[in-house]
């Protein structure tokens, strides 16, 4: 009988040493300091390089938001030449919501597509800095799209034609003033 009582002893101890290490878990949580409704430290990028890149590559003036206030974070930025001449620019905006300024010469349509992820054409124009903007929404990213990407002044059509979505979840308020702030130069 002595056999029993040792495996009854070691079952209790695994049991109770369970408890305590749950019961100091317990406590630990309890007293550190933790915000379940903290928003995730955003990192920003620099976005420079790839600009000045993407300008010298590009057939088509590439547009990136100029002035914005220093609480909109640039978060991701890419140019791929190689992807019909793909430019894209994401911020992060002042009260977390995602918009991105994306750029292509590829088929419009298919482009439109993707970068505003299946938002559909409302048919209602938006004057945005003396150029008319078609809005589109979708049920999850609304967007902006400039009929026509032609570089200003560009009469001679040298420019390749390109697409431009200002596309993201913010409101097309915050949206309008990221496409109002555009710059290509």
């Amino acid at each position: 009988m002595a056999g029993t009582n040792g495996k009854q002893k070691t079952a209790r101890d695994m049991i109770l040493s369970l408890a305590v290490v749950v019961l100091v878990g317990g406590v630990m949580w309890l007293f550190i300091p933790h915000d379940d409704d903290a928003e995730p430290d955003v990192k920003r990028v620099d976005y420079r390089v790839e600009l000045l890149t993407a300008r010298r590559a590009a057939p088509y003036p590439v547009a990136a938001p100029e002035g914005l206030p220093e609480a909109w974070k640039p978060t991701s930025v890419r140019f791929r030449g190689d992807d019909s001449d793909r430019w894209h620019l994401g911020y992060h905006t002042p009260d977390g919501e995602y918009v991105a300024v994306e750029q292509s010469t590829e088929k419009r349509s298919r482009f439109i597509e993707e970068a505003s992820q299946g938002a559909r054409e409302t048919g209602v124009t938006q004057e945005i800095g003396g150029r008319t903007w078609v809005r589109y929404t979708g049920s999850r990213y609304d967007a902006l799209v400039l009929e026509d990407s032609l570089a200003a002044g560009d009469s001679d059509g040298s420019a390749e034609r390109a697409t431009t979505v200002v596309t993201g979840t913010a409101s097309f308020d915050q949206l309008a003033k990221v496409a109002a702030a555009l710059r290509t130069a």
